[in-house]
């Protein structure tokens, strides 16, 4: 749910998952296993914060856009 509400919210910016990870300085395809394993409230409130979202959305079953 997670990763598929940042992907989603990137698609609507045309921007990559590579391109935020690089932005934020995060590991190379470390978002993609998000998912599968918990962030950080840290790294999940710069994604947020860097899309122009809430924590909240970004947990919500469709994210606020």
């Amino acid at each position: 749910m997670l990763y598929s509400n940042i992907k989603t919210l990137c698609d609507m910016q045309n921007m990559p998952i590579s391109q935020l990870e690089r932005s934020l300085d995060f590991p190379r395809s470390s978002i993609c296993k998000w998912d599968e394993n918990e962030p950080s409230v840290w790294r999940v409130h710069r994604v947020a914060k860097l899309l122009g979202v809430t924590v909240d959305s970004l947990l919500e079953n469709a994210p606020d856009a």
